[in-house]
């Protein structure tokens, strides 16, 4: 599973992690999130991320 990056502030979402304080669970990819997750840092959408190098 690929990590994503924030545009914004440079967040990086780690699908082994997921995000436990916005109730996603370890083992979510990225594509799986829910259309309303934002970023945990900054608030801005999925659509302000890309794929991490």
């Amino acid at each position: 599973m690929k990590k994503y990056k924030c545009l914004i502030c440079g967040y990086i979402y780690d699908p082994v992690e997921g995000d436990p304080d916005g109730g996603i669970a370890p083992g979510t990819a990225f594509e799986d999130l829910p259309d309303t997750w934002i970023c945990p840092v900054c608030g801005v959408t999925k659509a302000d991320f890309e794929v991490a190098e």
